[in-house]
């Protein structure tokens, strides 16, 4: 490929503009290559990514061939909400792991993916695997967008990266979000949204001491991330919890944890960033204290996942309902 007129001054983002479409290559995707000294520029290696470039220099990209996946298709049920030639819109349940680990090889969603492709796979990222644009956590249920074409894992993973895709999540938390309560607005990074949204704006990172969790930053340290978050119902006397709608501006690890975490109102049952949180005995009925002592993972579901089909270009916007544990929650909270 040759440089195009007013490159951008560096290698990266350069390619990045004038890598043809029919390439399938994401930004991600160039700057792995350009790590491994697979990009050359007028026949030079180079593994700088602000090499400088100008307007017809002749760059050139070794793609490897996809390599086998080692991971073994698996008979495992699927909620399968959309599917056409290049995606599939999934429901995951919780419980569901998205990709294989050391902790959990198996009894994934790929390895369920792989068995229902039976060996039509995405080859994005090098591997022949299901073209995984997106996570949600172990114990979240809900909907997940997977490219099936080379083609749709460079369109879903360019909405993705510059956050156009709609993501709105469900969870039940502790408290109540209240733009009026001056602790909840003088909490770092906390500000009225519109439309009564309360909206929360760090940098998310790597906790210093505790590598399994994140953990939220400020001066520009850890990865800009953005939560919009709303009220939809309260629950208790006076009220103690609530339903809480959250939209993500962009998707970072564990985001909604942490953001409502800071925020002072830790989602129900999450192990991790809910700390003791207890809820009051008077507040509630028997059956809703009991029902909030028994939920054994973070009350969060992925409802609503909204993206431009990258081969049609049609919006497309999915729901999916609560699971079963969730609805019988907020059952029991409502009793």
């Amino acid at each position: 490929m040759v440089i195009a007129a007013d490159p951008p001054p560096r290698l990266d983002k350069a390619l990045a503009r004038d890598v043809p479409e029919g390439a399938s290559l994401s930004r991600t995707r160039l700057a792995k290559l350009i790590a491994e000294g697979a990009v050359a520029v007028n026949g030079v290696e180079t593994r700088d990514p602000k090499a400088k470039i100008a307007e017809g220099d002749k760059i050139t990209v070794a793609v490897p061939e996809a390599v086998d996946y080692d991971v073994l298709p698996q008979d495992i049920p699927l909620d399968i909400v959309y599917e056409d030639d290049d995606l599939i819109v999934v429901n995951k349940p919780a419980g569901m792991v998205v990709h294989p680990a050391p902790g959990s090889p198996s009894g994934t969603l790929v390895n369920a993916l792989l068995h229902h492709f039976g060996g039509n796979l995405s080859g994005i990222g090098g591997e022949k695997r299901p073209g995984i644009v997106h996570r949600i956590d172990k114990d979240t249920s809900g909907l997940l967008v997977v490219a099936k074409s080379d083609r749709a894992h460079h369109g879903l993973a360019k909405q993705f990266e510059k956050h156009t895709a709609r993501r709105a999540y469900l969870a039940v938390v502790h408290g109540v979000l209240d733009k009026a309560d001056p602790r909840l607005m003088g909490t770092k990074g906390v500000s009225a949204g519109v439309q009564g949204e309360v909206t929360i704006t760090s940098g998310l990172g790597r906790h210093k001491t505790d590598r399994q969790r994140q953990a939220v930053y400020f001066e520009g340290q850890g990865r800009h991330a953005i939560t919009h978050a709303r009220v939809l119902e309260t629950f208790g006397t006076p009220p103690t919890l609530s339903l809480v709608e959250c939209r993500l501006e962009t998707g970072r690890t564990h985001q909604i944890r942490v953001h409502m975490a800071h925020a002072g109102h830790a989602l129900v049952g999450d192990p991790v960033y809910g700390g003791r949180r207890k809820v009051s005995a008077k507040a509630l009925s028997d059956a809703g204290l009991a029902a909030v002592q028994a939920f054994d993972r973070q009350a969060l579901h992925a409802a609503e996942l909204g993206f431009v089909h990258p081969g049609t270009e049609e919006g497309m916007l999915f729901e999916a309902p609560l699971p079963a544990d969730m609805a019988e929650l907020i059952a029991a909270l409502q009793g």
